[in-house]
């Protein structure tokens, strides 16, 4: 099954929806107040913080609610985790045990360490260190390890069929290659060395991006995913998977300063990550504009320039894409739900019902 990531959807109208699909299963959060808030409105029983938390508040609430502290698993690399965790639950009158997971460095390292690959999660690299990790958890008594995680966001969140790259491409398939295949067997064997010290109920790896290879690995129990769904503009330049944008933002026209320009109002939700262009939204229809390579995408306005500029008036409304998938809904309130060419239902985004939980 694919646990839904919900950072890439941001709305638990569209939670429900998904998580009703075949398929999916259970939620990878990214707060823990984010999943006190899915767990207390009955969204889902099944939830994994994806992140490691110093919300001590949070941690004496979920050790304080038996029914959240059942269905939340909050992730952990370290003892400072685990001892951060047990001083928050001694401020519960009655703690219930609090579920934990081990998260794992899935990064790829070269060449001694020289190159390396992959976000810089967690110091838990080897089976040693997971069952190290492992051991301390269990002689814990308000503690439960739950499960293992791991996420190779070089492969998982790298296109490796960048448009007009070629070259760069072939380069990123290759390490991309090189790293699924000493992942899996690294990866295999932490969970050998787990399951040494503890039994595990799940093993969560992969993202959208590595689906189907990450799915082939027998020490994977489930998947996360979620970007997919929306597909905003980075996840264009894959081979192994294909999508229609499905999340589109509009913005009206206010200005035409010129032959070939017109001006439109906001637009400057911008996507998280290494600063570069990459992370700008899109034209997308009409086809045929661009931004302005000076000014990109503003705060309070937002030149479009190109042929289709001349055919827009006042008022006129251009639609984009993010680059990212949840991180628009951050800026709005609402999200309007369409099939063919009606708006089936309106529904609130985690901003349109009062919460920002980074």
């Amino acid at each position: 099954p694919i646990r839904l990531a919900s950072k890439s959807v941001r709305c638990r109208e569209l939670i429900a929806m998904v998580l009703g699909l075949g398929g999916f299963r259970g939620i990878l959060a990214y707060t823990l107040p984010e999943a006190l808030w899915l767990a207390a409105t009955g969204t889902s029983d099944d939830i994994v913080v994806a992140y490691p938390t110093a919300d001590r508040s949070a941690l004496a609430r979920l050790a304080a609610d038996p029914a959240a502290a059942a269905a939340i698993t909050v992730m952990v690399d370290c003892r400072e985790h685990l001892d951060l965790i047990e001083r928050a639950a001694e401020t519960a009158a009655r703690p219930q045990p609090v579920r934990v997971s081990i998260d794992i460095d899935a990064g790829f390292l070269a060449l001694g360490g020289l190159l390396r690959a992959g976000a810089r999660r967690s110091p838990v690299r080897t089976p040693a260190d997971a069952a190290a990790l492992a051991v301390a958890i269990v002689a814990r008594p308000g503690l439960r390890l739950a499960g293992l995680m791991a996420y190779e966001a070089q492969i998982a969140g790298v296109g490796d069929n960048p448009p007009g790259r070629p070259l760069y491409g072939q380069a990123v398939r290759y390490l991309q290659r090189k790293s699924a295949a000493e992942l899996a067997v690294r990866r295999a064997a932490i969970v050998a060395a787990v399951r040494a010290v503890a039994p595990l109920e799940f093993v969560n790896g992969g993202g959208t991006g590595s689906l189907e290879r990450t799915a082939a690995e027998p020490a994977v129990t489930e998947l996360g995913a979620g970007s997919g769904l929306y597909h905003p503009r980075l996840f264009d330049g894959y081979r192994g998977f294909s999508g229609r944008p499905a999340a589109l933002f509009a913005l009206p026209v206010v200005r035409r300063p010129g032959p070939g320009v017109v001006t439109a109002l906001g637009g400057g939700y911008l996507a998280s990550g290494a600063g570069n262009r990459s992370r700008l939204p899109a034209p997308y229809r009409p086809a045929g504009l661009r931004l302005d390579r000076q000014e990109g995408a503003g705060e309070v306005q937002t030149p479009l320039l190109g042929p289709a500029a001349d055919g827009l008036r006042i008022g006129d409304r251009v639609w984009l894409r993010h680059a990212k998938a949840g991180e628009l809904c951050e800026r709005f309130g609402e999200l309007h739900l369409i099939d063919g060419d009606a708006v089936t239902a309106v529904v609130p985004t985690y901003r349109g019902e009062g919460k920002a939980f980074l």
